[in-house]
């Protein structure tokens, strides 16, 4: 969970606590600068061009300590109004925890779907925390159905909880094509002599709720995944 600047500055110690001032400051400084001499919130830049901020976005962790290097990053990405171009940078070049950070401040820049390629392609990849991080509120709000399902299957696939997917809930719910590729997934599951996720009975659980006009929730009637396979004498 990202911590605020206000736990922040309750945490850091004092070298830590400047850095981080001056670092914001730097960020603040940039996006001011960009908006004044286009009089736009975030022009995009040159791909090639990184501003000073961008240099402390990787040394956060050094700076600040790893257990708050993703809230650092992600206030620096906030107070900087990153743009596309810097988005796409700091995610293609930086490390794993770079990277993660990227994914978990998307839904807190105004980017519209243009950085989709970035949660797409960390859903390609098998880091789990990644992952975990891919589906958050930005890949809610932007996913498409065909690819948000495949996304909610990714997570079954490398055990990342489901817990994870924002808005589970409501784009879960009665999606009768997400609960016949679980059901798929359960098969493949059970023929391999593998147990179900019960993360994956819960997701089906919510693909047989409605939506009634009322606003509250009816249980269709749900498809059960399969149940593991017997044990023989063999086993």
């Amino acid at each position: 969970m990202l911590k605020s600047r206000k736990e922040l500055d309750a945490e850091l110690g004092g070298a830590a606590l400047a850095w981080l001032d001056e670092a914001l400051a730097e960020a603040a400084h940039d996006a001011a600068r960009t908006t004044a001499a286009s009089g736009t919130p975030h022009p995009e830049a040159s791909p090639y061009a990184s501003p000073p901020w961008e240099l402390r976005y990787a040394a956060a962790g050094r700076h600040c300590g790893q257990e708050n290097a993703d809230s650092v990053r992600s206030l620096l990405l906030v107070e900087a109004r990153a743009p596309l171009s810097s988005v796409t940078r700091l995610y293609e070049q930086g490390a794993a925890a770079e990277r993660r950070a990227v994914l978990l401040t998307l839904h807190r820049l105004d980017l519209g779907d243009t950085a989709l390629p970035l949660v797409e392609d960390a859903l390609r990849a098998n880091d789990t925390r990644l992952v975990a991080a891919a589906v958050g509120p930005y890949a809610a709000d932007h996913l498409d159905p065909h690819a948000w399902r495949h996304a909610v299957l990714k997570c079954l696939f490398t055990e990342v909880p489901v817990a994870a997917v924002a808005r589970l809930d409501d784009r879960a719910r009665g999606d009768a094509e997400l609960a016949r590729m679980l059901g798929d997934f359960a098969d493949e599951r059970t023929a391999a002599g593998r147990a179900v996720p019960e993360d994956l009975r819960t997701v089906l659980a919510l693909t047989a709720l409605t939506a009634p006009a009322d606003g509250g929730a009816h249980r269709a009637t749900p498809t059960a995944a399969p149940a593991a396979p017997a044990p023989t004498e063999e086993s």
